[in-house]
């Protein structure tokens, strides 16, 4: 996963040279997000003038090439600063562009959250509400907004509909399988996503809720408060989405997961105890492996995890290639082999109607591929 060379951030033109960059700007400041580029720790003369000599043959459509693979990431509030202040500071043309783009994202983030907090207290009157995974990137904000509730369905429906005029988006096979309702409300661009007693891409994880809710916290978040998951459920969240769904990470898990673990809130013995009973220890240790992997190619030196974490990773960093705009993991076997490990435990479990749910997966990603490749889009099935 050699990816981090000042001659691949050279390549301005290309994906993997703004990864790169983002790269360079986001773990080269490292958890001290507030740190001036120019005197991180982390930022060698060197590296300095290499960002600087790449951001110089930046034109308008390479800045904008820029922005969507932010954009894709959800960093592009942690990575424009930097990116500004650098180029104030060469006296770059286009730094006022730069400006204007992060503006624009925080007035996104604002109008997102001050529709956000009426309706998760809306929701709160019917059961418990968590703000899951939009928060994690703070202060960047995801494309959806997604909550778990505990709630009855048709509960959240009629609020959702009576309170904000909201109308239910079409639902995927995936979907319904996964117990989860996409509403559209108006005025609100995002998509608010409200996964409904469970868990995962079949809805086959209910191990993991009680502590979901049970643990869960009050966090602030600009003017608002919401009640966000513990740090153990956060990784397990960002474990079911990146390594049994998606199969590939952004740099914001990067970013995100860093973030956590630096700050030593994880209870490593906890979260192991819960990825084992709901067979996702194997996929979440993995997961945090890749993450330090990417972390150590950027900085010299990956994150301080404990042996009980590195020593069950199926994998490292190197089965991860940079392709269509994400960091991919291998399927075969790499990620079946985690789904097989999930798939034992609810059996050995007894859970068995979890068992059957997790069973469709296959079939499920099958008809998605064959969807996609007949009419370029899996909307509907995944």
């Amino acid at each position: 996963m050699a990816l981090s060379s000042l001659t691949d951030m050279n390549s301005a033109t290309t994906s993997s040279g703004n990864l790169t960059l983002l790269s360079h700007l986001l773990l080269a400041v490292g958890a001290n997000d507030g740190a001036e580029l120019a005197t991180a720790p982390r930022v060698t003369q060197t590296l300095r003038a290499g960002i600087g000599q790449s951001l110089a043959a930046y034109g308008p459509q390479d800045l904008q090439e820029l922005w969507n693979l932010a954009n894709s990431h959800h960093v592009i509030l942690r990575a424009f600063p930097g990116l500004y202040r650098l180029m104030l500071a060469e006296g770059n043309d286009s730094v006022a562009w730069v400006e204007q783009a992060m503006e624009k994202e925080r007035q996104r983030i604002d109008h997102a959250l001050s529709f956000l907090a009426p309706i998760c207290e809306a929701l709160g009157e019917a059961g418990d509400v968590l703000v899951i995974k939009s928060l994690d990137h703070w202060p960047d904000l995801g494309n959806d907004l997604d909550l778990y509730s505990n709630a009855a369905g048709s509960d959240i429906i009629s609020i959702m509909a009576n309170r904000f005029g909201a109308k239910l988006d079409e639902r995927s096979w995936g979907d319904r399988l996964a117990n989860k309702f996409n509403f559209v409300v108006p005025g609100l661009p995002e998509l608010v996503e409200v996964h409904v007693a469970r868990l995962g891409q079949t809805g086959e994880q209910v191990a993991l809720t009680d502590s979901l809710v049970q643990w869960s916290r009050t966090a602030q978040f600009g003017t608002h408060s919401f009640r966000v998951p513990a740090p153990e459920n956060r990784l397990l969240i960002s474990t079911l989405q990146r390594m049994y769904r998606h199969f590939y990470l952004r740099l914001c898990d990067i970013v995100d997961t860093a973030r956590l673990v630096e700050s030593n809130a994880v209870d490593y013995s906890r979260l192991q105890s819960i990825a084992r009973t709901a067979g996702l220890w194997d996929g979440c240790a993995t997961y945090l492996t890749l993450v330090s992997g990417y972390v150590k190619s950027y900085r010299g030196e990956g994150l301080s995890l404990p042996p009980l974490v590195t020593d069950s990773a199926r994998f490292g960093g190197h089965q991860m290639q940079f392709k269509k705009k994400f960091l991919r993991i291998p399927i075969f076997p790499q990620a079946a082999g985690l789904y097989a490990s999930e798939w034992k435990r609810l059996l050995l479990n007894g859970e068995l109607e979890n068992t059957f749910r997790l069973s469709l997966l296959p079939g499920l990603a099958a008809a998605a591929a064959l969807e996609f490749k007949l009419t370029g889009s899996d909307k509907g099935i995944w």
